[in-house]
């Protein structure tokens, strides 16, 4: 059985076939800079690669030259598109409505739209690429995955804000939490080289990239996570300030700012490139670090001090913690700051091996010392392997 695995943004569209069951994938690419005169797919089948420049007006073109390119003699692994027997679509909001994936249908989508103003910057585009799939594919099943899914499992304690309890019950304002896919696959994973049964496992899983969220995984469930009501809240991150104290939103508006203003401020010029001044990314900050740029230094120590400090709350959380796992552009390949991170961590039983640290990048290791009582990983997330096995269970027993 093949399966599309389609992962839509504002101006891209991300894409993976794949064989199910055994997961094998025909083919992957990325659609860039859609709805300009410089759009470009990169496609690639095993070792090859091909780049196709051509303008694309909105999605359901990009759709069609997605298709056109699995379907084309030289470049393509299908005969026809009526191969596919599913598609699988990562979506970021689905509030308490969905616990787990579900197949596409009008109720799905209605839902899917009514958490627009939660998801402004994910879920419009996502729903474009449903849409866009359903215009080519038309009855070929579809399958939304969503990024809140795995959080469903999160106790109240943890999910509500200490508001009145009507705006709970009103707007349904509760933590959510994000990057839900990946927590999952890495949680999952790090059970696997464990040899740990996922249900009696506890595991912290660190999700850092430009987005980055960190999650307490009890018995195999999701019962803490740092991002909320919105991906704002929780660790530092690229671009957003990740916790504040939330009257500075009022400080800053008796200051002047509009309300416009401060929701741009807090999630496009914040943390590290807020903090630094000069980037969103951890290698451009490093490079200034090693410099002696002293506030590129300050948005290293913040972000890692962060992530350290959730580390220690949920390990008060969890109680018992059998594993930390790094996972995203930055678990998996920032060396330094997954040093600075565990450091004088061993009150908690976590320790690094330097030398396994230093020559882990971008692969799966694990890497803490043998006095380390907590395993520590390095897993490089696949959300779309998950979504693509969850599709496929979905079709298949539809």
């Amino acid at each position: 059985m093949k399966i599309l695995v389609i992962n839509c943004g504002s101006s891209s569209i991300k894409y993976q076939l794949y064989e199910m069951p055994e997961k094998t994938v025909l083919a992957k690419g990325l659609l860039e800079k859609i709805a300009t005169a410089d759009s470009v797919l990169t496609h690639q089948v095993g070792e090859k690669k091909i780049s196709i420049k051509k303008a694309v007006k909105n999605h359901e073109e990009g759709m069609k030259l997605i298709v056109d390119t699995l379907l084309n003699n030289e470049s393509g692994v299908i005969k026809n598109i009526n191969e596919i027997s599913g598609i699988g679509h990562r979506v970021v909001h689905g509030g308490e409505s969905f616990p787990r994936s579900a197949i596409i249908t009008d109720e799905v989508v209605k839902i899917i739209e009514s958490y627009f103003d939660l998801a402004p910057l994910h879920n419009p585009p996502n729903l474009t690429g449903i849409k866009a799939s359903a215009s080519i594919f038309g009855s070929i099943p579809q399958v939304a995955a969503f990024d809140t899914a795995f959080h469903q499992t999160i106790p109240k304690v943890a999910y509500l804000y200490a508001l009145p309890y009507e705006i709970y019950e009103k707007y349904k304002v509760r933590r959510y939490g994000f990057h839900g896919t990946s927590h999952r696959y890495v949680a999952r994973r790090a059970c696997v080289l464990m040899n740990k049964d996922k249900d009696k496992a506890n595991i912290i899983t660190a999700h850092l990239g430009n987005g980055c969220s960190i999650t307490a995984v009890e018995k195999g469930k999701s019962v803490d996570t740092s991002m909320g009501l919105t991906p704002l809240e929780g660790l530092v991150m690229g671009t957003r300030s990740g916790d504040i104290d939330p009257a500075i939103i009022f400080y800053l508006e008796g200051k002047g700012y509009k309300i416009d203003d401060i929701n741009t401020l807090l999630n496009k010029k914040s943390g590290l490139i807020g903090v630094s001044g000069a980037s969103n990314d951890v290698r451009d900050i490093l490079e200034l670090a090693n410099k002696g740029n002293e506030r590129a230094k300050l948005a290293i120590d913040i972000f890692c001090y962060r992530v350290k400090k959730y580390i220690g709350a949920y390990t008060a959380v969890l109680g018992r913690v059998d594993a930390l796992v790094f996972t995203g552009g930055i678990g998996e390949n920032a060396i330094t700051l997954r040093w600075k991170i565990c450091e004088n961590l061993t009150g908690v039983g976590i320790e690094l091996d330097k030398e396994k640290n230093d020559k882990t990048i971008k692969t799966e290791a694990k890497i803490s010392s043998i006095n380390s009582k907590v395993d520590v990983f390095v897993i490089p997330t696949n959300e779309e392997v998950r979504i693509a096995v969850d599709t496929y269970e979905l079709v298949k027993s539809s």
